[in-house]
């Protein structure tokens, strides 16, 4: 097998396929920790924790990649996340006949700020870090006025949304994953997905051949605080209540960009997919569990996703270098040219 066949298949091996792979590499080595302290990491309450702290994160994480496919970023989906737990608790107010106007009514005030975040990068051309963070500070600045603590009361029936499974697998998560697959469909059947990594690999080459720039950024924003409502939904039906706090402290602006770059996305946007986020989202819920049994300090678990982060985008980076380096020495030009068209 000549060289050249050898490191052709070898650059086949995508992000999204290294990311499993090192999915299945953490669960081994977490089951190994597990099985020292003399638990079972299989077990169904095992497996249980993991996809519910899947759940939450994973929620935000696949509205964080759109985003960022487009070369943007989001900081305010903590206080959206919130926002949308207040506003449904509030509205519900333990009343199960009012469970559907509070879902819409968090879902609706989302998708405006994530329509605002949009119109504020594209028409005023302000950079999504700035914008979205203005924004955040907005959000911010109302609930700590408005709210003092927790607020409204959760149905039961609501409530049994983040409480119940099929088995060892809880419903938010299969709903979760409904929603990472809508997305992925979204961005390989619809010509707005295919625009959303045009713009993302580069906003001049879009704008030149004829694409309206503006629209896949905007609804990138939009879609990104829809999900961020779903995951504050989904808190206030763990809780029973809204929280002001729940999203900051949670951290899922920082934590949704870390699970997006472990799990292979660009954050120069135009290369990446949801399922290399959920592989991304499921490491960093195996580690939590793992270093959770461990008992291990939290402030140790914050080093620990920090190594892997940066190990992950060593990987990429190196992967990325390798197919751009100039080749020398082919047998023709032709050759040269189906050698990078291998590699791509």
């Amino acid at each position: 097998m000549s060289a050249t066949t050898t490191r052709r298949r070898r650059v086949r091996l995508d992000s999204t396929a290294i990311v499993y792979l090192a999915l299945l590499g953490v669960i081994v080595v977490g089951a190994l920790l597990v099985g020292s302290v003399g638990r079972n990491f299989f077990s169904d309450g095992n497996i249980r924790d993991i996809l519910t702290g899947m759940s939450v994160l994973g929620f935000v994480a696949v509205g964080q990649t759109l985003v960022i496919l487009t070369g943007s970023l989001d900081l305010s989906v903590p206080y959206v996340v919130s926002l949308a737990s207040l506003l449904a608790a509030d509205t519900m107010r333990g009343n199960p006949a009012n469970i559907a106007q509070g879902v819409l009514l968090a879902l609706g005030v989302a998708a405006l700020i994530g329509l605002a975040n949009g119109l504020i990068v594209t028409k005023l051309r302000v950079n999504g870090f700035i914008a979205t963070l203005g924004a955040g500070l907005i959000i911010k600045g109302y609930l700590d006025t408005m709210y003092k603590g927790s607020s409204g009361s959760v149905p039961r029936e609501f409530q049994l949304l983040g409480a119940t499974g099929l088995g060892p697998v809880p419903v938010s998560t299969i709903i979760m994953l409904a929603v990472a697959t809508l997305a992925y469909l979204f961005l390989r059947r619809t010509r707005t997905g295919h625009h959303i990594y045009a713009v993302g690999g580069s906003l001049d080459v879009a704008r030149l051949s004829g694409l309206r720039t503006a629209r896949p950024i905007i609804v990138a924003h939009v879609l990104c605080s829809v999900t961020a409502a779903l995951a504050g939904l989904l808190l206030a039906s763990r809780l029973g209540v809204g929280s002001p706090t729940v999203g900051s402290q949670g951290g899922y602006d920082l934590l949704s960009i870390a699970a997006v770059v472990l799990g292979g996305t660009l954050l120069a946007g135009g290369r990446g997919t949801i399922w290399g986020t959920i592989g991304g989202v499921a490491i960093f819920a195996v580690l939590d569990s793992v270093m959770s049994v461990m008992q291990v300090n939290p402030f140790l678990k914050d080093v620990v996703r920090g190594v892997v982060i940066v190990a992950a985008v060593a990987v990429y980076t190196g992967r990325a270098v390798e197919r751009r380096r100039p080749r020398f020495g082919s047998a023709s030009p032709r050759a040269d040219a189906e050698e990078r068209a291998g590699t791509r």
